[in-house]
């Protein structure tokens, strides 16, 4: 398939603007373009066929199953889209005088109250734009609870879960804390011993998903809760997961103080390659003084935006938050009503049921029942037949289906991580499954087919370490570099292998 600027012919266009009589910008002369810009110049039908070829070569949750672990990749209903589309929505600005923003200020009210009675917690701020932006706003709220404390130079240390998402010990260096590893048991749980020894004076809390990204629900959270809060530290619930346990139960009762919620993953907000998404944070009471501004608040029959907080720490973001998701989400779980609790335990059943199907030909490192996903092992392949799971994840490609998550958690070694969602039915579950088992057959008859997967994609396998250390971001026209001579000068660092 060419590419458009491959496709340009001069004098060619695909719309034409119309030309008023308006002044030239008076653009400094510094900042004048010398050249005029390289465009593509392509005829409509041609643009069209482009970009439509384009997305039929995209895979995504409408075209094909998409199990990617901790991704919750599930669908979006299309009524949502309607919702968010209508005029009162869509054409509000963010200025808009409050006076004439009251049904979006109840939307996001009502957004907070619910989340925050789906969390166990008090008070709920929708400002942060994702889950790791939530991540931050947490544990700013952390230290600026401690300083409020007198303790902000002693409670220095944020401990993590050795598979934790790869955002936690971002965020923790990002505010400002030292890092603390903390090991998982035989059971996949918390290691209790480690924790112990660890847990002190300087502690000033724990970031922890629960179900874990080992997909299991830590069997010992009220103990782990004790361990800090005695010690006067926080616990902070990573949300990512939080589509296991809706309705079942709170994190806010697990013990937690602070929570953020991934809404483009639990409650339904299309996302990938960077976005949309909305990381909203939930707080236990003494900390909701903290929040971040403006605060949505109801009085009698109005609502308004409350900016007198003197110990917020301040906004996290413009604006009150990426609207059009919570109007998605707020729109999902209306649909739901009382019976939200359905969609976790649904979630929760399809896991069940492919990890019952599948442990007997993959390695399942922790034997347990998991909750909205679980984590397999692709060691025996490689061991016995040299197959890897990145091996066995180009070659479901060739199944239609998008591979899983792989080599992650980084304690799981070939580790294969899966999540069905509950929106998939029992045939495509199955269908998955009979990929799987046909690719573990695959290892032992035929491994040269596995190896050289995929075979019926647009773009077959790539050198994804040359991929990352020599990146063409951008279309060279007569300049193309030649991939095939090793670079000038510099050293790359190479990437982890499956990220």
């Amino acid at each position: 398939m060419k590419l458009i600027f491959e496709k340009s012919k001069p004098g060619r266009r695909a719309g034409s603007l119309p030309r008023y009589e308006l002044p030239k910008a008076d653009v400094p002369e510094e900042l004048r373009r010398r050249t005029p810009p390289r465009l593509p110049e392509i005829s409509e039908p041609d643009l069209v066929r482009h970009f439509t070829a384009l997305a039929d070569r995209n895979f995504g949750v409408d075209t094909g199953f998409y199990p990617l672990g901790s991704c919750t990749m599930k669908h979006n209903p299309r009524v949502n889209e309607r919702v968010v589309s209508l005029p009162g929505f869509r054409d509000l600005h963010p200025y808009q005088e409050e006076e004439a923003s009251q049904g979006a200020l109840e939307l996001m009210w009502r957004l907070q109250e619910i989340l925050a009675e789906v969390c166990g917690l008090h008070a709920v701020s929708l400002q942060p734009a994702a889950g790791s932006q939530g991540e931050l706003t947490g544990l700013m709220l952390m230290r600026v609870y401690f300083a409020d404390r007198g303790e902000a130079d002693q409670r220095r240390v944020v401990m993590t879960a050795d598979t934790a998402h790869g955002t936690n010990p971002a965020s923790v260096a990002m505010a400002g804390f030292e890092l603390q590893r903390v090991g998982t048991d035989d059971r996949g749980n918390l290691d209790l011993a480690d924790l112990r020894a660890k847990v002190d004076e300087r502690t000033a809390g724990l970031m922890l998903t629960n179900p874990s990204t080992l997909g299991l629900f830590d069997e010992h959270i009220e103990e782990v809760s004790a361990i800090f809060h005695d010690a006067g530290a926080l616990l902070y619930y990573d949300g990512a997961n939080l589509n296991a346990v809706c309705g079942i139960s709170r994190p806010g009762d697990m013990g937690f103080d602070i929570v953020h919620i991934n809404l483009h993953k639990t409650f339904s907000q299309p996302h990938g390659g960077g976005g949309p998404g909305g990381g909203p944070i939930a707080v236990r009471d003494v900390l909701e003084p903290f929040l971040p501004v403006p605060a949505i608040v109801r009085e009698s029959d109005a609502f308004r935006l409350d900016y007198d907080r003197p110990q917020t720490i301040g906004k996290v973001r413009g604006f009150c938050g990426p609207f059009g998701v919570f109007v998605r989400s707020y729109a999902f779980i209306r649909s739901y009503g009382p019976g939200l609790r359905e969609m976790s335990e649904a979630a929760v059943l399809n896991a069940n049921y492919l990890l019952a199907r599948l442990k007997d030909v993959y390695d399942l490192p922790f034997d347990r029942l998991c909750m909205h996903e679980f984590v397999l092992s692709a060691r025996n392949l490689k061991r016995v037949h040299g197959i890897t799971a990145l091996d066995v994840a180009k070659r479901l490609m060739d199944y239609g289906v998008h591979p899983p998550t792989i080599y992650f958690p980084l304690i799981v070694p070939e580790a294969l991580m899966i999540e069905p969602t509950e929106t998939e039915a029992k045939e495509t579950l199955d269908a998955f499954v009979d990929a799987l088992r046909a690719i573990a057959a695959e290892a032992a008859s035929a491994p040269a087919i596995i190896r050289d997967a995929p075979h019926r994609r647009p773009v077959r396998r790539l050198d994804e370490v040359k991929a990352a250390k020599r990146a063409v971001v951008k279309y060279g026209f007569e300049q193309h570099p030649d991939l095939g001579q090793a670079p000038a000068e510099g050293k790359a660092v190479e990437v982890q292998k499956g990220a």
